[in-house]
């Protein structure tokens, strides 16, 4: 494998270079987003964190479907808008507790496909969807869904928590199958069982409650090295990773599988005096976990693979979001 051509084609990978404009967007808000002076935790992150008293925070996230896979299938647009909102809220180590959302549309059929795809991921997660606001009037389609979460401050997962010397954790659901329509998800949950699609993300919440994890992300639309990027850009560090510790399924060839949005997917950071009971937790669920590498100091992402190094993103020069976060 020519580690040059992976790298460059995940570097240059779409859902990489759309996050950008985050750091103009976050930059004219900067001077208001703790006007109430009980933001805990802004820009930058999975969820925002507001302060409730007595260590208790409410979390708070938002995502609008991607517009290519509204046109590809509304109804798994409709699923995956509760997916990766209750999978924002699980990487914080925090509790999903409902969802609003709002529609833009003119289509019947696929309003309906919408929030079909809506209902069940409601059923799937069990995270209630209770109100929204709709236009029915739009030329375009449109879907954006924000959710309410709780948490603790002493058991909060953050992406600006790792230090050197952490281990890279990187954690997959493996059973799953590509989407027949919208090749770069990675379906682990639509086949099964709600019981153990919840205890996915109820896993989570143990980790943050044990202090196992230093830091973390869900595997978003950027990838698993993208994923990775934003949370070392976050915490202002870097990291050595090993191309052949990522836990892959087989059936996916390497440039592909680096870019996939599964459905259960997390990048985590820990201390070694934790990475072994983290990985057991993670694969009671039926997610396997591997240390892939180490954060370092240096501000890079480097990928090995048998005699080769390359740097995926030098952060010091390179923007993925361009948010470094701070908590109040």
């Amino acid at each position: 494998m020519d580690l040059d051509v992976l790298v460059d084609s995940i570097k240059n990978f779409e859902g990489v270079s759309r996050k950008k404009p985050i750091k103009i967007i976050t930059t004219i808000l900067k001077d208001v987003y703790n006007i109430a002076g009980n933001t805990y935790l802004g820009f930058g992150d999975d969820a925002s964190a507001i302060e409730m008293g007595d260590g208790k925070l409410v979390l708070l996230a938002t995502d609008g479907m991607w517009g290519k896979l509204m046109n590809a299938d509304p109804y798994w647009a409709g699923y995956c808008s509760v997916l990766v909102n209750v999978n924002d809220i699980a990487a914080m180590g925090g509790k999903p507790m409902a969802m609003v959302n709002v529609l833009s549309i003119n289509n019947e059929t696929t309003c309906y496909e919408v929030m079909r795809g809506i209902r069940d991921g409601c059923e799937k997660f069990g995270v209630p969807m209770i109100g929204g606001h709709v236009h029915p009037d739009t030329p375009y389609d449109a879907l954006d869904v924000s959710i309410m979460g709780t948490a603790h401050e002493d058991a909060l997962i953050t992406s600006c928590d790792a230090i050197a010397g952490n281990k890279v954790i990187v954690a997959i659901d493996l059973d799953g199958q590509k989407h027949p329509k919208f090749a770069l998800n990675w379906d682990t949950t639509t086949h099964k069982e709600a019981e153990l699609v919840r205890s996915q993300i109820e896993v989570m919440e143990k980790l943050a409650v044990k202090k196992l994890v230093t830091a973390g992300k869900d595997i978003s639309n950027p990838g698993i090295l993208g994923t990775l990027g934003m949370l070392l850009e976050a915490s202002d560090v870097g990291a050595i990773v090993k191309l052949d510790n990522i836990p892959r399924n087989e059936s996916v060839e390497w440039e592909e599988w680096l870019k996939l949005y599964p459905g259960s997917g997390f990048v985590l950071t820990s201390s070694n005096d934790s990475v072994e009971e983290c990985i057991k937790l993670l694969e009671e669920v039926n997610i396997t976990a591997n240390v892939v590498g180490e954060i370092t100091s240096d501000k890079k992402l480097y990928l090995t693979h048998e005699n080769q190094k390359k740097i995926v993103f030098n952060l010091e020069e390179d923007i993925i979001m361009g948010v470094k976060e701070e908590k109040s």
